[in-house]
């Protein structure tokens, strides 16, 4: 599943692309990709045709293109979850239509001209929705790109991420200590922390040197510091080399692939040399997925 680097690199690619562009037609090949619109294929293609979007933002693993408001209507967002194979992609008007098509949004903008938002999904665990904008929490902007603090109904119970410039630290180590669960598991909370998957998980556990089991209430202060500018790291260097790509899912705007995946210290890595040590990188279970350590590096919590 595409997580935080992925999503933003699609997000950015975006941006330019939609914001002030009017939304001349609406296809919907696949209703199944709009189940989080509750009202239905026609009533999206009527509701989202001729309107203005005005943005890209991002939280967790969640982005939403934000809809010029209408005389006497509450603010309205296009939310997007790219689920497992969900793809974003900017076409040209007479480009032949993607394989996996799902939904196909054609826009006028006012300065690079016509073009397409296609939303192709090999399988249909992604979807689009238009959904009513809240206020946040914390009054802060709703995400990264945002700059009011607005976010979909849908996303706010979801906790800001790493990257986001609103992330309270302080309240992220204070919440974590408190729980009384294992590392990873809090982790992957995206009540707690969003934007984090597998993936990005045992890298960013991997570098603070800490096992997946550890219990949180266990920690130190330090150690919850260390792991959290550890995770941040992690996902900054991520962004930078476009995501992680290990097949054709995932792919940006344009249909690149990131590169990543050339830089994993630990996902992936069973039977090859940890970086800082040698040891073999051992993958042990872990709920219904994997994890991916260094057996002498991240030791076994021993119990108290």
């Amino acid at each position: 599943m595409p997580e935080l680097p992925e999503v933003e690199v699609v997000r950015t690619g975006l941006e330019p692309a939609v914001t002030g562009a009017r939304v001349t037609g609406v296809e919907v090949v696949e209703p199944r990709s709009l189940r989080r619109h509750l009202a239905g294929a026609l009533d999206f293609e009527r509701r989202l045709t001729g309107r203005r979007l005005t943005g890209a933002v991002r939280r967790g693993k969640f982005l939403w293109l934000p809809v010029e408001p209408a005389a006497g209507e509450a603010p309205v967002a296009v939310l997007g979850h790219l689920g497992m194979s969900g793809q974003l992609l900017l076409r040209a008007p007479d480009a032949a239509p993607d394989r996996q098509l799902r939904v196909r949004i054609t826009l006028e903008h006012p300065e690079h001209g016509d073009l397409v938002v296609a939303f192709a999904d090999q399988r249909i665990f992604g979807s689009l929705a238009l959904d009513r904008l809240v206020l946040t929490a914390d009054g802060a902007p709703g995400g990264l790109g945002a700059s009011s603090p607005l976010v979909p109904e849908h996303v706010a119970h979801i906790a800001r991420d790493p990257l986001d410039p609103a992330f309270d630290d302080d309240g992220f180590v204070d919440r974590l200590m408190r729980r009384r669960t294992g590392l990873k598991r809090a982790l992957l909370d995206q009540t707690l922390v969003s934007g984090i998957g597998n993936i990005y998980a045992d890298e960013a556990l991997w570098a603070a040197r800490l096992h997946y089991a550890v219990p949180t209430g266990s920690l130190r202060k330090p150690a919850v510091r260390r792991l959290l500018a550890e995770t941040r790291s992690v996902l900054e260097r991520a962004l930078a080399d476009g995501g992680t790509s290990f097949d054709a899912q995932y792919v940006n705007v344009n249909g690149a692939s990131g590169y990543f995946s050339q830089r994993l210290h630990a996902y992936g890595q069973q039977g090859k040399p940890c970086a800082r040590c040698g040891t073999p990188i051992v993958r042990e279970a872990f709920m219904n997925r994997s994890s991916h350590l260094c057996p002498r590096c991240q030791k076994v919590p021993t119990p108290r």
